[in-house]
């Protein structure tokens, strides 16, 4: 990561956090893009994503009253920072020995639980989250969902990674939000080409 690189990039939103921002259903939201009416693209996952200029234009066109959360006074992410929850210590380890040799000028925190993850997400507002989802006395899908639509977290960049191989599971986290999906074991040079894809179109 160049030391002149931007620090804030494109904001995307899902249909459920259009919905959510906008005071409507999923399905409306959905309606909505599929109308023709507010423009989308689709993830790999086959989910609905909206740029935030998009979505401003749609809402100004109506008349709609614009969110809080589109504002330029809501928190913006640190792009030049990363946060890996796992408790996994020695994966959690050498995902940051990876990554702090790998991506210049990029800080990493380090969290081995759902509940100090919090506290880090909040108050250093790391741009990229690595987010495993089988932690211990939280559920990682709850947090990944949370992260991606409440605005406190600074609408980070969240990519998941999971031993679990349950039906759906990929889907269901591209619905609640979730940028990229892993299964462990992780190629850990999968994850840097993420970072790096993400920062360019920022």
């Amino acid at each position: 990561m160049n030391k002149d690189q931007k620090t804030k990039r494109i904001q995307i939103y899902s249909a459920l956090e259009v919905a959510n921002m906008c005071g409507v259903v999923n399905q409306t939201a959905i309606n909505w893009i599929r109308g023709g009416h507010l423009t989308a693209f689709n993830t790999p996952g086959g989910q609905f994503r909206v740029y935030k200029d998009d979505l401003l234009d749609f809402i100004n066109k109506r008349g709609m009253r614009v969110p809080e959360a589109l504002l330029d006074n809501e928190p913006a992410a640190n792009w030049k920072s990363l946060i890996i929850i796992d408790d996994d210590v020695g994966l959690n380890n050498a995902i940051y020995a990876y990554m702090t040799k790998n991506i210049s000028d990029l800080t990493v925190y380090q969290s081995f639980d759902g509940f100090d993850a919090g506290a880090l997400l909040v108050d250093k507002k790391p741009g990229f989250v690595l987010l495993d989802l089988a932690l211990p006395g939280v559920n990682g899908q709850e947090i990944c969902r949370k992260i991606k639509t409440d605005p406190a977290f600074g609408k980070p960049y969240v990519m998941v990674i999971t031993a679990l191989d349950e039906p759906g599971l990929e889907e269901t986290l591209y619905s609640f939000g979730a940028d990229k999906f892993f299964r462990k074991p992780l190629v850990l040079s999968t994850l840097v080409e993420a970072i790096n894809a993400a920062v360019a179109i920022g």
